[in-house]
């Protein structure tokens, strides 16, 4: 009775031991993928910033080609 009370409690601190190690791996994958979620939200907003100065650079591009027609067109009539 006495060897299983002492292999019980070994067992429950061992149990212990591996929770504890467990909780703690835990705990960083957790603060691992919140990393990478405020990353990936930064990387977000830069691509979307992107965007938008795309869409500006395309119509001041097509403004530009419309206006270099114009010339152009000005210039074979002279």
């Amino acid at each position: 009775m006495l060897t299983y009370n002492r292999n019980r409690d070994k067992d429950v601190k061992n149990d212990a031991s591996d929770s504890a190690v467990i909780r703690t791996k835990l705990d960083n994958i957790n603060a691992g993928v919140e990393s990478i979620r405020i990353d990936i939200k930064a990387q977000e907003m830069r691509v979307t910033g992107l965007s938008e100065r795309v869409i500006r650079v395309e119509e001041s591009s097509k403004q530009a080609h419309k206006r270099l027609d114009k010339m152009e067109g000005i210039t074979h009539e002279n």
